[in-house]
C-alpha cells in the first residue's frame, strides 16, 4: 500500500553562477536545465522526479538566491527561488570553491538556517583532488554538519552528496511506490513570446509559480509544474516563446526553443496560446505546425479575450480560425489569464483532445469505413505496369496513437490523385471525430504473396 504523503522535494539553492544548473544537469542525466556563464540565466524553477537511494525524490533547480533582490523581474525571480525554498523538504545548498566565500554566501547560509530542514552544503567545482582541502575548508563556518565537495563539471563527489542528503530524510515523507511520469498527464504550453503564456499557467494553478513579466522572453526553460485535479496527476510544461530560428538571439534562447520542442515531445497534449489583443500572427501559425508536425493534440486558447471589443469578437474568432486553418478540428477556447474569465472551458477541452488522441478503431470498424469511403469516391485508375485497372484498396488496420497512426493498403498508391489522401483523412473524422489531434495516414502497397510452389 503506499503511502498518502507527497513525493519528497530537494530544492538546489545558491547565488547565482555557483554551478547549480550544472549540477542539476549531471542528476538529471541529460539536459534539462539551461547552461551559460552569464549569471541568472536559470529564471525558474525547474523539476525532474528522480530516483536516489531506492526513494523518489522531485529535484527542482532554482534562480539564484539572491539576499538583496531589486524590484521587477529579478524581485520575480527571487520569489520562485524563495517559494521553491518553501516547499523543499531538503536543501543542496551551493556555493563556489573556485571563489571561495563569499558575503553572499554567509547571508544565504543564515536564511537556510532558519528553515529546520535538512541540509548538505556542497562545494562545488573541486575538480581535481588536491582542491578538496584548501577549497572546501573555509566553508566550515557558514556553520552545517553536512558538507562536501563536488564538481558538477565532472561528477566527482555529486552523486554521493545527493544520496547523503536524500537519505536524512524522514522515511514518512517518501512516496515509497514510484509514481514516476506514467500517471501524470502532461500539458505543454506553447506560443510566440509574451502572449500571456505564464499568466496562464499561474492561473490555473491558482498561484504564481513561474515568472511573469512585460519582458518578452522570461521564461526560457521548459518549466514543469506538477498539480492535480481529482484523481488525476497533472504536469503544465510552461515553455520559452518560439520565434523562428533567424530571429533567435543568443544561447539561451536557442537552447530555450530546444527545450519547447522536448516538452512536446513528451506532452500528451498543447496549448497554443494567442494573444487577442494584437490579433494573430505568422508565428502562431509557425508554432502551431510544429505542434502539428510533432504529432501533438491541440487546444488553441485565444488569451486576453477581455481586451477585444465585444463587437470584434466574431471577426477575431474568425481570423484565428483562418491563421491555423491546417489544424483540423482544433478547439478554440477563449478566456483571459489575467481576470480567469473562460477558464472553466480549458481543461474539458483539455481532455476531449486527449480522449481524440488516444482514441482507438477496431480493424473491423475501420475496414467497414474504408469500403464505405472508397465507394463513395472511387481512387481512379492505375497508371503504371501494362494496361490500365481501378485501384483497389484491401484493408486498414490501426498502428499507433498520439497521434492516431493508420495503415492502409491499396494495389497502387502512386496513381492515387494527390488529393485523395486528404479526402481520407476527412471521412475519417467524419466518421469517428478525433477532435484536435493531427492524424497519420500511411498508404502502403501491399506485397504480393509467393505464389511458387
Amino acid at each position: 500500500m503506499s503511502s498518502s504523503a507527497p513525493i519528497p522535494i530537494v530544492a538546489i539553492i545558491g547565488r547565482p553562477n555557483v554551478g547549480k544548473s550544472t549540477l542539476f544537469n549531471r542528476f538529471a542525466g541529460h539536459r534539462r536545465a539551461l547552461v551559460a556563464d552569464s549569471p541568472g540565466l536559470t529564471r525558474d524553477r525547474i523539476a525532474e522526479e528522480l530516483e536516489v537511494a531506492g526513494r523518489r525524490i522531485l529535484l527542482v533547480d532554482t534562480a539564484g538566491l539572491d539576499p538583496d533582490p531589486e524590484k521587477g523581474l529579478e524581485a520575480a525571480i527571487q520569489a520562485q527561488a524563495e517559494s521553491a525554498l518553501r516547499d523543499a523538504d531538503a536543501i543542496f545548498f551551493v556555493v563556489d570553491g573556485k571563489v571561495g566565500l563569499l558575503p553572499e554566501d554567509e547571508s544565504i547560509a543564515r536564511t537556510l538556517r532558519k528553515t529546520r530542514k535538512p541540509i548538505l552544503l556542497a562545494v562545488n567545482k573541486i575538480d581535481q583532488p588536491q582542491h578538496h582541502a584548501d577549497r572546501v575548508l573555509e566553508f566550515h563556518s557558514l556553520g552545517f554538519e553536512s558538507i562536501q565537495g563536488v564538481s558538477g563539471e565532472h561528477g566527482g563527489g555529486a552523486f554521493d552528496a545527493l544520496e547523503s542528503l536524500v537519505e536524512s530524510l524522514p522515511r514518512e515523507t517518501a512516496d515509497e511506490e514510484p509514481s514516476g511520469q506514467a500517471d501524470s498527464f502532461r500539458i505543454a504550453v506553447v506560443g510566440r513570446p509574451n502572449v500571456g503564456k505564464s499568466s496562464l499557467t499561474n492561473r490555473v494553478l491558482g498561484q504564481d509559480r513561474v515568472v511573469v513579466s512585460s519582458e518578452a522572453g522570461t521564461t526560457r526553460d521548459a518549466i514543469d509544474v506538477h498539480f492535480r485535479i481529482g484523481e488525476q496527476n497533472y504536469v503544465f510544461v510552461d515553455t520559452a516563446g518560439l520565434r523562428r530560428p533567424g530571429r533567435r538571439s543568443g544561447t539561451g534562447e536557442r537552447i530555450g526553443a530546444l527545450m519547447t520542442v522536448r516538452a512536446l515531445e513528451r506532452a500528451q497534449v498543447a496549448l497554443l496560446v494567442v494573444d487577442c489583443e494584437q490579433g494573430p500572427a505568422d508565428q502562431d501559425a509557425h508554432v502551431g505546425r510544429m505542434v502539428q508536425d510533432l504529432g501533438r493534440a491541440v487546444v488553441v486558447v485565444a488569451n486576453k479575450w477581455d481586451r477585444v471589443p465585444t463587437e470584434v469578437r466574431s471577426e477575431m474568432k474568425e481570423r484565428i480560425q483562418h491563421a491555423l486553418r491546417f489544424m483540423v478540428e482544433a478547439p478554440i477556447v477563449t478566456l483571459s489569464a489575467l481576470t480567469g474569465s473562460g477558464l472553466r472551458k480549458l481543461m474539458p477541452a483539455v481532455a476531449r483532445v486527449a480522449e481524440s488522441a488516444a482514441q482507438r478503431i477496431s480493424t473491423s470498424d475501420l475496414n467497414r469505413w474504408l469500403q464505405d469511403a472508397v465507394a463513395r469516391n472511387p481512387p481512379g485508375m492505375t497508371r503504371h505496369g501494362k494496361g490500365r485497372a481501378p485501384v483497389k484498396f484491401q484493408y486498414g488496420s490501426q498502428v499507433g496513437v498520439h497521434p492516431p497512426t493508420f495503415v492502409l493498403f491499396c494495389t497502387d498508391p502512386d496513381s492515387l490523385p494527390a488529393a485523395y489522401p486528404r479526402f481520407l483523412e476527412n471521412q475519417l473524422r467524419s466518421t469517428f471525430g478525433f477532435e484536435g489531434t493531427p492524424l497519420k495516414l500511411l498508404i502502403r502497397k501491399r506485397a504480393r504473396r509467393d505464389s511458387s510452389p
